[in-house]
């Protein structure tokens, strides 16, 4: 409903409107999908089958932007929410389908809120549950840090809106490298080596990017092709935090990945918000900005390491 609705927007208003009702109903995926592999999937297969998720989640960005950015110059920007509400249709059909069956418990259930309200509160009870959380969130505000900046960024170095997407990809398809590694090293090295590797490779990368600005090597490759560290890091990083936020109190894998989701989506936003802030007619205030982030990360995952011992 949300995509179609875009595409009949006729002023920002409704378009906006109408991107908070896609949103809203997007957010299911991400946190049933999530909760999902915890109540199907056990041990380092949980890991192995979130890098598997993260794989085609880091497909989606380079794709979308490589796609909408076409479609944007050839039909339009409407053509883009066309496309979004085939595909949502697509999921519709394959959520109803394909999902596994669920059959309702039989014990009388407390009222859904107060549920919710209660499993919140038990998980805020929880410091290695908020320090996981705050990783997620910090290294989603440093990806969307990215997104919002990129385009700004590439465009001063004289790159359009068709050309974007291929500048933009490193950072999505090297995130799928980096699950894909986590699919064969989830039964050799443990969840905490994969999330040191990740924490190491994304500053490395971010460094890297901001030297090469500060240096003035203002070209788009020199922007795009240390952030292959970030996305490498990335894709270490991240399906080893989820299970780690969704495992701690298994019975409330639902309600621990709807949290994460938010704080990681509020984290993400603001990020874009402070990318606004300042100008962008290089990489160097872009690579300060995700540089904070990351290193509020890197700090969480200090503290939850020194915490479990």
């Amino acid at each position: 409903m949300g995509s179609a609705l875009g595409a009949l927007a006729t002023d920002l208003t409704q378009l906006t409107a109408a991107r908070v009702l896609q949103g809203a109903g997007a957010a299911a995926g991400m946190v049933v999908g999530r909760a999902m592999v915890q109540d199907l999937f056990h041990g380092p297969e949980r890991t192995r089958v979130m890098a598997w998720i993260g794989m085609a989640m880091g497909l989606c960005p380079p794709l979308a932007t490589i796609v909408g950015g076409q479609l944007h110059v050839q039909l339009g920007w409407q053509a883009n929410f066309v496309l979004m509400t085939l595909i949502a249709l697509v999921l519709l059909v394959a959520a109803w389908r394909g999902l596994p069956d669920h059959t309702p418990a039989t014990t009388v259930q407390p009222h859904w809120l107060g549920a919710m309200l209660a499993s919140y509160a038990r998980l805020a009870r929880e410091p290695a549950f908020l320090l996981y959380v705050v990783i997620l969130a910090m290294t989603t505000a440093t990806f969307y840090a990215f997104l919002a900046g990129a385009p700004i960024v590439l465009g001063s170095y004289g790159v359009g809106p068709d050309r974007i997407g291929y500048y933009i990809m490193c950072v999505p398809l090297s995130y799928i490298v980096g699950n894909y590694l986590i699919t064969h090293m989830a039964h050799r090295a443990g969840d905490r080596t994969m999330m040191r590797l990740g924490q190491a490779s994304t500053i490395s990368g971010l460094s890297l990017m901001l030297v090469l600005g500060i240096a003035g090597v203002d070209t788009p490759l020199a922007f795009s092709l240390p952030l292959i560290l970030l996305g490498l890091g990335h894709g270490l990083l991240v399906p080893a935090a989820l299970v780690g936020t969704v495992g701690l109190l298994p019975a409330l894998a639902g309600s621990a990945a709807a949290v994460a989701g938010l704080a990681q989506q509020v984290l993400g936003a603001f990020s874009g918000y402070a990318v606004g802030l300042v100008p962008h007619d290089g990489a160097v205030n872009l690579g300060w900005i995700m540089l904070g982030f990351a290193l509020c990360a890197a700090a969480a995952q200090l503290a939850l390491h020194r915490r479990r011992g």
